[in-house]
């Protein structure tokens, strides 16, 4: 079930990611002027590329869910082999009791 889980994450991430570069394919195209049918100005001061910025904020979104995944997953583990252990406990203890009662040697 766990790998299930892990495929269903990974093509969620793959989906987002693929989402995320068809946007700045997007972006990146000036689709403005031709539509219009002006030409930009040869001198017009370039601003940074908002493609790059994009990239930048998606990379981001994405190690951070990323993140929270992993985070998550780790958090899982931890409290399953905490309930392990206090199964363990409990039917040590059962049989201390019974070694006590002598119901059995």
């Amino acid at each position: 079930m766990s790998r299930s889980r892990s495929s269903i994450s990974l093509q969620f991430l793959s989906f987002l990611l693929s989402l995320s570069l068809h946007s700045l394919s997007v972006l990146a195209g000036d689709h403005s002027s031709a539509k219009d049918g002006k030409t930009k100005k040869p001198d017009a001061p370039k601003s940074p590329s908002t493609g790059i910025k994009m990239l930048i904020i998606c990379l981001g979104v994405v190690t951070f869910i990323a993140f929270s995944v992993i985070l998550f997953k780790l958090w899982q583990k931890k409290k399953r082999e905490e309930q392990h252990a206090r199964l363990l406990k409990l039917f040590e203890d059962d049989d201390e009791l019974e070694v006590e009662l002598g119901l059995r040697d």
